[in-house]
């Protein structure tokens, strides 16, 4: 599979302009990306240019903090699914995490995928594995499969660093196959997203800044 196929191209920065977040939708497009995660404000647009192509719209959730209360993470899966998003990667209460409230843990990342399954919308809690300790990634790994996550994914890129292989190492270990597994996070060359690949990761994850470079090096 070309490596393209494999990359979920994020327009993320906040200070995008409408225009350059277009233009980079219209790249990932072109490139045939997987899926292209959008800010909530853009998944209109997203959808609009996505439609009848072989790119996916993504959109964030609760990102990059994962603080607002379930009920309104509830409220945001629905939303932009009703918008057009197909799936979410959400960010998960990290907090609640490193305070080992697991069962409120896992009652926010439920109400998620409840909802985005209900519209047919997979989702990808985003762990941020960078804060966490090994045995707090494999627990983390476990609580999302348990609230039925389709993927984990490592990191928002905007706190504790990016993916690293050890990291992966240990969700890919603790899945064992019943979700899948996300790289994010600090993703700029092609190298380092095929060797996630090569691990078994499903899913690679990088700013629409990185994305050429990928794709150019491994075509």
């Amino acid at each position: 599979m070309e490596i393209n196929r494999s990359i979920d191209t994020s327009p993320l920065n906040p200070v995008m302009t409408t225009e350059e977040v277009e233009a980079a939708i219209r790249e990932g497009i072109e490139h045939e990306s997987y899926s292209v995660c959008v800010q909530p404000c853009d998944i209109p647009l997203a959808a609009k240019l996505c439609a009848g192509t072989k790119t996916k719209v993504c959109c964030v959730l609760d990102f990059p903090h994962g603080k607002s209360p379930k009920k309104v993470k509830a409220f945001m899966a629905s939303t932009y699914c009703e918008l057009g998003a197909e799936e979410l990667d959400m960010v998960m209460n990290y907090g609640y995490a490193l305070s080992g409230k697991w069962d409120l843990l896992e009652d926010e990342i439920r109400a998620v995928t409840e909802e985005a399954h209900r519209h047919n919308a997979i989702v990808k809690v985003i762990l941020e594995a960078g804060v966490l300790t090994p045995e707090l990634i494999a627990k983390a790994t476990e609580v999302s499969i348990a609230a039925g996550a389709d993927f984990v994914k490592t990191s928002t890129g905007f706190n504790g660093g990016g993916a690293t292989k050890e990291q992966l190492q240990i969700m890919l270990d603790t899945a064992k196959g019943r979700c899948a597994v996300k790289a994010s996070g600090g993703i700029r060359d092609y190298e380092t997203a095929k060797s996630f690949l090569d691990m078994g990761v499903g899913r690679i994850g990088v700013g629409s800044s990185s994305f050429m470079k990928l794709i150019q090096k491994g075509s």
